[in-house]
């Protein structure tokens, strides 16, 4: 019943957009049904029957069942009938992560939609304290930092966890606070705290605010801000590490990188811990003009994650994770 304090809900209904909401067997399938009837709009519960087989998912890349709403593999079945909605949506089984799809786009890459979400946000919410930041965590895209730049706001990189956006999103100094991995929350339209956690249902109906709002959708938009910031490629890989190469990596001090260049380009940043709370990552963070790559180590598995982006293509990019790998070897071997 709330959501209208959070989410124009009144501007989804009276530009009369179709949404398609799909819970993946989770627990959102009652409250869109809800959201639905109670605010009269045009959504459509796709799979609304929750089935212990999850026959209806479509499976992932490695073939198993998961309820990924970022995957293309698990979104397939709602990508393929993306013309029948003017936004189509999917949320994780406990609809705390978002997905969205669009007619002209597809699903969205999660960071692309932060960017989005994040430049609307920021010129739509008129009640939102002046000065209110923005939160993200390390290892998302550097597209968020130019867009807030262009935005003229104050950036808050933190950790990965969600947990470090929860004072900012109490206190109202942080307007909205995104993870790469498509989890995000952020202030109701008058700047009060809505949720300390990531909220999956209110980013998707989000997409479908911008698109009654300025009528665009969230994928046109972003290729107006790539058109103007830049187009990344981003990726995220495994590099074999045993325990102790893990452990030497999660306490690894700046200092030990002696590399001066990444990947052609002079290095501007050697990072252990979060510029926005000092925090330490669990790992490292090498900036350049138009790259950079984060490593941290598995908790479960002998490797390390390797996240990494380029401003300058795919090319790029593949000599930003080959220097990665070259640097944190060296430094863990």
């Amino acid at each position: 019943a709330d959501r209208p304090s959070v989410v124009d809900i009144h501007a989804i209904r009276a530009g009369g957009i179709h949404i398609g909401a799909d819970p993946l067997g989770g627990a959102s399938v009652d409250y869109w049904g809800a959201i639905a009837e109670r605010h009269n709009l045009e959504l459509t519960v796709v799979n609304p029957l929750v089935d212990a087989t999850w026959r209806f998912m479509t499976l992932d890349t490695d073939g198993k069942i998961r309820m990924d709403c970022s995957s293309p593999n698990a979104m397939a079945s709602l990508i393929a009938n993306r013309e029948s909605y003017q936004i189509a949506t999917g949320n994780d089984a406990d609809a705390d992560r978002h997905g969205i799809v669009t007619p002209d786009g597809g699903l969205m890459n999660p960071n692309h939609y932060l960017a989005v979400a994040i430049d609307y946000l920021y010129t739509h919410r008129p009640d939102w304290p002046a000065g209110v930041a923005v939160g993200k965590t390390a290892v998302s895209s550097s597209i968020i930092d130019r867009v807030v730049s262009g935005l003229g706001r104050h950036l808050i990189e933190v950790p990965v966890g969600f947990k470090w956006f929860v004072d900012g999103l109490i206190g109202g100094t942080i307007g909205f606070g995104g993870e790469e991995s498509a989890g995000a929350s952020f202030l109701r339209r008058d700047g009060s705290v809505w949720t300390t956690d990531k909220d999956g249902i209110i980013l998707c109906l989000l997409a479908s605010e911008m698109l009654a709002v300025t009528g665009k959708t969230p994928s046109q938009r972003y290729a107006e801000l790539a058109a103007e910031y830049g187009a990344p490629v981003y990726a995220r890989t495994d590099a074999p590490a045993d325990r102790e190469q893990k452990a030497r990596l999660a306490k690894l001090s700046p200092e030990q990188v002696s590399a001066t260049e990444l990947a052609g380009e002079p290095i501007t940043a050697k990072l252990t811990a979060a510029p926005g709370n000092g925090a330490p990552i669990g790992g490292l963070k090498v900036t350049t003009a138009n790259g950079w790559f984060a490593a941290r180590p598995s908790g479960t598995e002998d490797v390390y994650k390797i996240y990494a982006e380029s401003f300058l293509g795919p090319e790029h990019l593949a000599q930003v994770q080959e220097a990665a790998r070259e640097v944190v070897n060296t430094v863990i071997s």
